[in-house]
Formats: structure tokens, C-alpha cells, sequence
């Protein structure tokens, strides 16, 4: 995918410069330069960048994991690193930023300084394996919307990544509002429950009452499926439920 627009986010001006050089030459288009966190947030929803190179330190307020969270979660656009920091706490850290919900989305890192061959090579891989994962969300989001059963699927820390028309209805919360809230936040009966087993257990073996948006009151029971990556590693949950008779 040589022609893919790529926003480049790097303080330092020389090597941005020659990050962009590297990447036109083979290629690729970088219509912009970021050096700052808040700026790279603000550009990736103007130009809709198909992957975003970021530095993890950045001039401003905002370093690049935080900025990379933000375009993450609003904008759906894979981010590789690039970093001369190794150390074990930042590393952890800029993981957390990893893409997840109905499924892991790729992220890597790469350090400086780097092999141009190296950089493309996960360039391209990353650009694949979104596209590939895009269209699978796409037809997994298709059979969940015409789903019997209300759905409501979060990433790793609990933010709802999907909710189907259903649970829109039964929750009173529309999708534009959910998307991004923690779960506990619009499935109420989950605010007392601390873990996932507790989780599917409630659902499962009574009939625990959930309250909407507006207040109103209904009896559900459902399911709770974890959601893995290739790793096996759970990323999210999807929480099936349907409204309960009296």
C-alpha cells in the first residue's frame, strides 16, 4: 500500500525530514509534520491519515502514548511507534495504547534509530493487518446489528467499542454517547461487579435489573464472552442480554 498517507509525528525537525524523504521516496504521501501531541490529535481527524509514525516524546503537554490514545480511540488509525526510549515503564505504558475491542487491532514499536527497510516492511504489515481486521469488524459489526440479543463489546479497560440497536434501546443510551464510555457507565448492574467470572454468573444464573438512561427499569440475563487475540491474551468482552419477562 506505497500510496497510503502517513502523518509523521516527531520533534525532532532533522530527523522528521528525513523520516518524510524516506517515506516519499518510497511512496508513501506525508502531507504533514507534527511535533506535538495535541497537534497530532487535531491533524489525524483532518487528514485522515492511513497509519500514524509517532514519537513517544513530543514538545507540549501531551507525549506521543497519550496523543496515540486519543487518535486510537476516536479515529480508528493504527500507530507504530518510533522511540529511542526502551525503558521498561514506558514500554508497558505505550502497550496500553494498543487497539482493542471486537478485535486487536496491530500496533508496533519501533526504536532509533532504525532501518528504512525495517520501517517499511512494518509499515506495510501494519497497513495489511488493519485492513484485514477493518473488514472483518465490518462484517462482524453486520451479523451483531441483526442480532435477537442486545450487544454491547469494550476493549481491555472496559470501553464500550460497539453497541448494537437493541441495547441502544434497552440502556437508553445511543451509540454516538456509548462509544468510548466505560461499561459501567451505561450497563448499570456491572457497577457492583468486580471481575468477569462474577460477571457471567449474574447474567447467567438470575434475572439482575438494569436501569437506563431515562430511568426505566428492566429485568435481563445474558452472557459474557472474552474476547482474544492471537496470544490468547483476553482484550474485551462482548456482553449479549435480552430483556426478561415478568
Amino acid at each position: 500500500m506505497a500510496s497510503a498517507t502517513i502523518l509523521v509525528v516527531e520533534d525532532e525537525r532533522i530527523t522528521a525530514e528525513d523520516i518524510r524523504a524516506g517515506l516519499e521516496f518510497a511512496g508513501y504521501k506525508v502531507p504533514v509534520i507534527c511535533s506535538t501531541g495535541e497537534d497530532a490529535v487535531q491533524q489525524a481527524g483532518r487528514i485522515e491519515p492511513n497509519l500514524v509514525l509517532m514519537d513517544i516524546k513530543l514538545e507540549g503537554e501531551m507525549d506521543g502514548i497519550e496523543a496515540a490514545a486519543q487518535i486510537r480511540k476516536f479515529y480508528d488509525i493504527p500507530v507504530i511507534y518510533l522511540t529511542a526510549y526502551s525503558d521498561e515503564k514506558t514500554v508497558e505504558r505505550a502497550k496500553l495504547t494498543e487497539p482493542s475491542g471486537f478485535l486487536v487491532k496491530g500496533q508496533g514499536m519501533l526504536s532509533k534509530p532504525f532501518d528504512e527497510n525495517e520501517l517499511h516492511a512494518a509499515i506495510e504489515i501494519t497497513l495489511y493487518r488493519h485492513q484485514m481486521e477493518k473488514e472483518h469488524d465490518q462484517l462482524a459489526s453486520a451479523m451483531l446489528l441483526k442480532t435477537s440479543e442486545a450487544v454491547i463489546a469494550t476493549n481491555s479497560t472496559g470501553q464500550i467499542r460497539f453497541i448494537n440497536t437493541l441495547a441502544e434501546k434497552i440502556t437508553g443510551w445511543t451509540k454516538d454517547k456509548a462509544l468510548g464510555k466505560n461499561i459501567e457507565e451505561v450497563f448499570l448492574p456491572l457497577s457492583e461487579i468486580k471481575d468477569e467470572s462474577s460477571l457471567e454468573d449474574v447474567l447467567a444464573e438470575g434475572k439482575p435489573e438494569i436501569i437506563s438512561r431515562n430511568g426505566s427499569r428492566f429485568m435481563i440475563k445474558g452472557t459474557v464472552t472474552p474476547i482474544k487475540d492471537y496470544k490468547h491474551e483476553i482484550n474485551g468482552m462482548v456482553v449479549s442480554f435480552q430483556v426478561q419477562d415478568d
